[in-house]
């Protein structure tokens, strides 16, 4: 299964660059993502969440890298989902802000009936990955996810990112931010 998205992040690429090759922080926009551990220089092991209540392992390697530009990784043999994935970031027309281009390959756990049932429980993958990128653009944009009053609680079959729904702040938040 090949899977593309784009987001436009107001960032520069540097920033955007620099995020993301810290591994670490990717499961703090990807919803399937349990942990992502940097076990080398070049090499890191992921843990996520898979349909059924399942969780996935897998070792992987950074196979492509121009620094402040992209970024390109595949797991390593014997992995519970062999995948592989490049993410490039491209100044904007804008001149401030930076497009985010991301391309995902990976072997579908039980082919296409994997992907239908996924696609039934609400897993379908062209959706995550878009809604991936759209809270990576709030994480680096607000700090964090947000939601807004009308949806306060997300995906909560799911438990995806615990947050709060979106609210003025209080009178303690405007008091704090007069101090900084």
């Amino acid at each position: 299964m090949d899977l593309t998205a784009t987001t436009t992040i107001r960032k520069p690429a540097s920033e955007l660059y620099a995020f993301w090759r810290r591994l670490e922080n990717l499961p703090t926009f990807m919803s399937h993502l349990d942990e992502v551990r940097s076990t080398g220089e070049r090499t890191s092991h992921w843990a996520a969440s898979a349909p059924f209540g399942r969780t996935v392992e897998w070792d992987a390697e950074i196979t492509e890298e121009v620094p402040g530009e992209r970024i390109g990784w595949r797991s390593i043999a014997g992995a519970d989902v062999s995948n592989a994935g490049k993410v490039w970031f491209v100044p904007a027309p804008d001149g401030v802000s930076t497009e985010v281009h991301v391309l995902l390959v990976y072997d579908m756990p039980g082919g296409a009936l994997g992907k239908a049932i996924a696609t039934y429980f609400g897993e379908e993958p062209h959706q995550q990955i878009d809604d991936d990128l759209r809270r990576l653009k709030q994480v680096l944009e607000t700090g964090e996810v947000v939601r807004s009053d009308g949806a306060p609680w997300g995906k909560r079959a799911r438990k995806e990112f615990p947050q709060r729904p979106a609210q003025p702040l209080s009178a303690e938040e405007l008091a704090k931010g007069a101090l900084a």
